[in-house]
């Protein structure tokens, strides 16, 4: 299997890599060099330098150095690398230590994978016409993560573009309090395939998907120490222009976190979301195809690393892609984002039985999201023939006009448990004349050591979103005990009851462009 994957990866990024780069090499005759580079102890990371064309060592370049995705070979980059070069960078992408060639476990974004940045950083100044003042980092998913660390603890870092990463590791798999199973299960099997986990990880990776709450605390703690948010003042004292990008749909690294992370970092920043699920809004890219993500990271470093006055500065920072209409949309910053919220009341009290899936789930990892970004088709339900004892339903009036959900919807409701553990999926869906509902967004929620019998109140966030509701539509909310994508922590004959309380009434809180 191993053989096999590392055949497909390489064949795939090897065919494309060579499409990505056959009009550039026309055009410019830039040098590619496959080097070996001494990490943190001395670890070997395989790595590839692109240099400019006709570079005879007097003259200085900007570089960018690009840390790996998770389980993907060293050449990932190449596409993206020789148009950097043409433009006149040097760049050094390398296989980030644990998988593949490069030596040494994988370390899950842990301080060695840090100090490996800057051991990259330090070989790149000294073997290539890289400029020690203008230095930035690039990466998708793993090396998104790793660069925002690399920023945090390495002052040379000047500018970051971190797409599809994560700010905060433990509310990107564990939101909720709820382990997200499909994306746990797809990055501990492709890092077995792909590289050696070391027995960190591998006891991580048990402990989690195992529930083993008596380490609950060891996890997040693991978590914390790879999270970027951990080193929030850090990055804001060294200054570094970032860039964020993800995907509405991203499974692997849901946009609430990367959109709070954003909201507080103080230097020079941007925040795009687009539709697509995770790393697939830049996949394109990879291949050396015209990709809106890529452009954006060409303007973000020819801004603060060449100092090109390109206007990427004047801007709105804040650049949402809908999924409904392709259209961009400029926003001050997240909070206008979020600036009018419209709520529908969830005043029925619903009884659910646990332990069986209605129906209503938020889909397949990689797969639904993208199915979506592409040809815009979300997981659908039928609302009316959802089975009540399984789910509770609640549904807005029907709207006159559409409705352009932007941001963050928020929960707010009542649960009375029959027992001390539980969980539960929170859907918002776009339900038509026919009752046929599209999934807009959804989240989970697990709480443990309740009392049962005792009713509680619950605020839940659902994942980020911009989708627009049609005329002549209305919202539902449905709540469900079993989702695929998550691990639920109901015990056998469980029940959850929602009800909104006149003191403390029940409510939807939906996020609305303002026109």
């Amino acid at each position: 299997m191993r053989t096999s994957l590392a055949l497909a990866v390489s064949a795939a990024l090897v065919a494309g890599t060579a499409l990505g780069l056959a009009p550039a090499a026309q055009a410019a005759d830039t040098s590619i060099r496959f080097v070996d580079i001494a990490g943190d102890g001395g670890t070997v990371l395989k790595a590839n330098v692109v240099t400019p064309a006709g570079g005879d060592g007097s003259a200085r370049y900007p570089v960018i150095v690009l840390p790996t995705s998770w389980a993907m070979p060293q050449i990932e980059y190449l596409a993206q690398a020789q148009k950097l070069a043409d433009s006149g960078y040097v760049v050094v992408s390398y296989n980030s230590r644990g998988f593949w060639q490069s030596g040494g476990e994988i370390e899950t974004a842990g301080p060695k994978d840090v100090a490996d940045a800057s051991k990259v950083i330090d070989w790149a100044l000294a073997n290539t016409p890289a400029d020690p003042d203008r230095v930035g980092m690039a990466g998708v998913s793993y090396g998104a993560g790793i660069s925002l660390l690399a920023a945090a603890h390495d002052p040379r870092v000047k500018a970051v573009a971190a797409l599809s990463g994560w700010a905060d590791l433990i509310e990107s798999i564990y939101s909720g309090r709820t382990q997200h199973l499909q994306a746990a299960g797809l990055l501990g099997g492709a890092g077995y395939l792909t590289g050696r986990p070391g027995p960190e990880l591998k006891q991580i990776l048990g402990d989690f998907l195992s529930s083993n709450l008596d380490k609950e605390d060891e996890m997040i703690a693991w978590g914390r120490t790879r999270s970027p948010a951990t080193y929030l003042d850090r990055i804001n004292a060294n200054g570094a222009a970032i860039m964020l990008g993800n995907a509405w749909g991203d499974t692997i690294f849901p946009p609430n976190q990367y959109a709070s992370f954003y909201e507080k970092l103080t230097g020079p920043k941007r925040l795009e979301f687009r539709p697509g699920d995770h790393a697939t809004a830049e996949a394109t890219g990879l291949f050396g195809l015209p990709n809106d993500t890529w452009t954006s990271t060409h303007r973000w470093f020819d801004r603060y690393l060449k100092g090109v006055d390109n206007g990427i500065d004047r801007e709105q920072p804040v650049r949402l892609k809908s999924r409904s209409t392709g259209g961009y949309e400029g926003y001050a910053d997240w909070k206008s984002v979020n600036a009018d919220q419209r709520k529908f009341s969830l005043a029925d009290t619903e009884h659910v039985w646990a332990n069986v899936d209605s129906g209503a789930n938020g889909g397949i990892t990689l797969l639904t999201n993208a199915l979506d970004q592409f040809l815009r088709t979300p997981p659908v339900v039928s609302v009316p023939l959802l089975p009540r004892a399984f789910a509770g339903v609640w549904q807005s009036e029907r709207y006159d006009t559409a409705q352009k959900v932007r941001g963050t919807v928020r929960v707010h409701t009542t649960v009375t448990p029959t027992k001390e553990s539980g969980t539960f999926v929170a859907y918002l869906y776009d339900v038509g004349p026919l009752g046929i509902g599209k999934l807009v967004s959804n989240a989970p929620y697990t709480f443990h050591d309740r009392t049962p019998g005792q009713p509680f109140a619950v605020d839940l966030e659902l994942f980020s979103t911009a989708y627009d509701v049609p005329a002549g539509h209305r919202l539902a909310l449905v709540v469900d005990t079993v989702d695929p994508l998550y691990i639920e922590h109901n015990p056998t004959g469980a029940q959850l009851t929602f009800s909104s309380p006149s003191a403390d009434p029940s409510y939807v809180s939906v996020p609305l462009r303002q026109e």
